[in-house]
């Protein structure tokens, strides 16, 4: 006789995924989340949040950290995002997501947030002054993706070990406590093209929030006159652009920006060549500039305008969170009755 795998987990398909509200978001962010997560609320049952309680693994000041949730709902909505279709929430009003964690704290091991890279990276050679938030960080993220059942989950390169451990924890749970098939495994959705913008000044290190240059960056809120600057100065070759895809791959900087390009005008980074292969960056810049100004300028206008009127985002997230407590709170009574606490 030989073993059979646990049931399958057979709920509904639902996608859910976050921002942490710790920086301006940028092109990066645009291309390798916001735009995917409103084509996402059209095709399946969508949850974004606002990561509040994640940011504060590091210090934020709080004085600024109710008007950053508010600019990312701003850019959420004017990336396409519709509060009427996708459930969008800040991650702190539902406070189930912090009940959850603690249980996942019990069911997670030592050793698998040991061997978690970001937190190394992050906490560099001073990890005990780090938060221990910092260090469990991916078991909230479990309990984040999984209150709500989740089975897909957009993540870029730097996610995918987080994503991992939320399977673990997910198998173990329904091991464990002998209910298979309670939890989903969730998979990692590809973003495809735009999924990683690299910096404007180093082709080899991501677009990031946190660079000290402004200008390895174009902001969502970056006027038209600023992104056509950046595109300008952003570091290149002295070589005209190649005729195939394999000698752009030697050529980061000059890949990027043809990613970039491709990205912002839907099509692939082989078509962008055919167009401008034995041109130079003389000629390319100014075009992707425009196309740049084209696409990001309407997004940071509707972003100031949403951002004047905070009340109006805030019954955007008080609506939205009432949606996803509706959905959070049946998991987390099921949890409860599950582990054995009491009154459940």
């Amino acid at each position: 006789m030989t073993d059979q795998a646990p049931p399958a987990y057979s709920g509904p398909q639902r996608v859910l995924s976050g921002v942490q509200p710790s920086g301006a978001l940028h092109l990066g962010n645009y291309l390798g989340a916001l735009v995917k997560f409103a084509r996402l609320q059209h095709e399946v049952e969508t949850f974004i949040f606002v990561a509040d309680m994640h940011a504060i693994t590091v210090w934020q000041d709080p004085k600024l950290l109710a008007g950053q949730v508010r600019e990312i709902t701003a850019a959420y909505l004017a990336s396409g995002l519709d509060p009427k279709v996708a459930t969008i929430f800040p991650q702190s009003a539902v406070p189930e997501h912090a009940e959850l964690a603690w249980i996942f704290n019990c069911v997670a091991r030592l050793g698998w947030l040991d061997r978690m890279t970001q937190f190394k990276e992050k906490s560099g050679k001073h990890k005990e002054r780090s938060s221990v938030g910092l260090y469990t960080y991916p078991v909230l993220q479990a309990a984040d993706i999984l209150l709500y059942k989740a089975t897909q989950v957009p993540v870029g390169d730097d996610q995918r070990q987080h994503l991992e451990l939320t399977r673990d924890v997910a198998a173990k749970f329904n091991h464990d406590f002998e209910v298979p098939g309670y939890f989903p495994l969730p998979d990692a959705m590809t973003q495809g093209p735009g999924a990683r913008i690299m910096s404007l000044r180093d082709g080899a290190a991501k677009m990031s929030k946190s660079d000290p240059s402004d200008n390895s960056r174009l902001n969502l809120l970056d006027d038209a006159d600023t992104i056509a600057q950046k595109v300008r100065k952003a570091k290149t070759d002295p070589e005209p652009l190649p005729e195939t895809l394999d000698e752009l791959k030697a050529r980061p900087e000059a890949e990027n920006l043809v990613g970039i390009y491709a990205a912002l005008d839907g099509r692939t980074s082989a078509q962008v060549l055919a167009e401008f292969t034995g041109q130079g960056f003389g000629a390319f810049k100014p075009k992707l500039a425009d196309l740049a100004v084209a696409k990001l300028g309407p997004v940071g206008d509707e972003m100031r305008r949403l951002m004047a009127d905070p009340a109006e985002i805030d019954r955007v997230l008080a609506a939205g969170a009432e949606r996803a407590r509706a959905a959070a709170a049946p998991t987390l009574a099921e949890v409860r009755k599950i582990v054995g606490f009491w009154g459940a």
